[in-house]
This record gives C-alpha cells, sequence and structure tokens, in this order.
C-alpha cells in the first residue's frame, strides 16, 4: 500500500487545481456537493447518537426512510423547513451567528 505523505501547505490550492478558482462554475458545484454530503453526515452522526434508525427519524418528521437516506448520503439537498423539522425531531437546534471578525 503507498501512502500519501505530502503536506498539504493550502488547501485552496489543491482545490483550484482540480475544480478552479473559487467563483468558477465548476468550484461552485463541488463547494455546493460537499456542502450537501457534510449536511447529510451531521444529519446521520445525529441520528446515530439518538438511537434512532432512518424509519423512526422519518416518521417523527413525516417523510419516508428513503427521503432520510438521500439526504444522510448527501444525493439530495433538503429545503430549509425540512432540515428544521430534522433538526428538531434530533433535539438539536439551529443558531444563526454572526462571526467576530
Amino acid at each position: 500500500m503507498q501512502t500519501n505523505n505530502q503536506k498539504i501547505a493550502d488547501y485552496d490550492l489543491v482545490l483550484d487545481a482540480k475544480f478552479g478558482e473559487i467563483g468558477t462554475p465548476e468550484r461552485e458545484k463541488h463547494e455546493k456537493e460537499a456542502y450537501v454530503f457534510y449536511m447529510g453526515q451531521v444529519i446521520s452522526e445525529a441520528r446515530k447518537a439518538e438511537k434512532l434508525t432512518q424509519a423512526e427519524l422519518a416518521e417523527r418528521v413525516g417523510m419516508n426512510k428513503t427521503y432520510i437516506s438521500r439526504i444522510e448520503k448527501g444525493l439530495i439537498e433538503p429545503g430549509i423547513s425540512t432540515f428544521n423539522k430534522i433538526i428538531e425531531a434530533l433535539g438539536l437546534r439551529m443558531e444563526i451567528v454572526k462571526p467576530v471578525m
């Protein structure tokens, strides 16, 4: 097995090379896909921490298991109202804060 021991000094340079610079359609598409995947992982981990199955979560929010599965896999992005229902069903809350500069 070959390992990669290279150190990445600036991850933006790696993304620039692979997906184009910030603001390009390719980079925007990649960042959107990465965000949707990350959101799915957050939901999946929170669901597992609550010891819920996908079916149980789906029932709590009035959806079907397949929809929850697709969200967790990052295949679809839930709308904000659906996301809020899921977050509430998991006993979480979302805060919108302005970053300190």
